[in-house]
């Protein structure tokens, strides 16, 4: 079986696309195709498994289901998802290093459904996980419960990363820029740019039928990062942990809806208030 990749797909700068009702079909079923894969890979989070397996299983999980990883290839990036352990912020490379007891690890998929991006990201807390780490994912899954919280018609896209700064730097936690949210759909990375600090005056007016990620990346210690020799693997520049969660959501009437909830309920099991599954 050959792993084939996704070509990068150009976006037009300053272009907005707006989605009608077959967008937003479209958006659903892949969202929920990833959020699955996702739910699949979570009795495999555990120590002494590599995240070359876990690259493994997500592109034979797409294989099965007639789709495509989206990162496989693109733009040369060698594997089918990211996974980003500990002190690495994103786009980690899968390996064959195992994961250890106390790891924590984002795991980032994007799946091709019919021509539509699903793009969606967890934390996995890797057997007996410190209070400090677990606290840091309890903080960056509230940071994108309040981001999602501020999307609605009328409002402007800083609101997002207002409401997830105001929470982040409450906790005395920071938020990375170097990294963003961005349009989807048909393509992978789109217009807007969604920032996740800032002011809530800043960006663009949202419109119903915009769709777009919200991803915060959070450290515990400065928002600073580097980029590895790899010319893919961010890291945290003091070595603080840092965590990720994220889902894809298109703006309606009245509010966003979320296309990468988890069918079994497994998006952050480790709070059991959530907001959202």
């Amino acid at each position: 079986m050959n792993q084939q990749g996704a070509e990068p797909a150009r976006r037009t700068p300053g272009a907005i696309k707006l989605h009608g009702p077959e967008g937003f079909e479209g958006m659903r079923k892949a969202g929920r195709l990833t959020a699955q894969c996702l739910d699949m890979l979570a009795p495999m989070v555990r120590p002494g498994v590599t995240t070359e397996a876990i690259d493994k299983a997500v592109f034979e999980f797409a294989m099965d289901h007639k789709a495509l990883p989206a990162t496989l290839n693109y733009h040369g990036y060698p594997k089918s998802c990211c996974t980003s352990i500990n002190h690495v912020v994103c786009h980690g490379i899968p390996a064959d290093k195992p994961l250890k007891d106390g790891d924590i690890v984002n795991i980032d998929v994007t799946l091709i459904v019919d021509g539509w991006h699903g793009d969606s990201s967890r934390m996995y807390g890797v057997g007996e996980v410190p209070r400090r780490a677990m606290r840091l994912m309890e903080i960056t899954y509230e940071c994108l419960a309040k981001g999602i919280a501020a999307v609605k018609p009328g409002a402007r896209t800083g609101a997002i990363g207002a409401a997830i700064q105001k929470h982040a730097e409450a906790e005395r936690c920071s938020v990375v820029r170097d990294f963003c949210g961005h349009g989807l759909g048909q393509l992978f990375h789109d217009e807007p740019n969604i920032l996740h600090f800032g002011s809530a005056n800043d960006g663009v007016e949202m419109r119903p039928g915009m769709i777009f990620t919200i991803e915060p990346m959070i450290n515990l210690g400065r928002p600073h990062v580097k980029i590895l020799g790899d010319g893919w693997t961010a890291v945290t520049r003091d070595r603080s942990l840092s965590a990720q969660f994220e889902h894809s959501i298109g703006v309606t009437e009245d509010g966003c809806e979320i296309f990468t909830l988890s069918p079994a309920g497994l998006f952050f099991p480790d709070k059991p208030d959530h907001p959202f599954a």
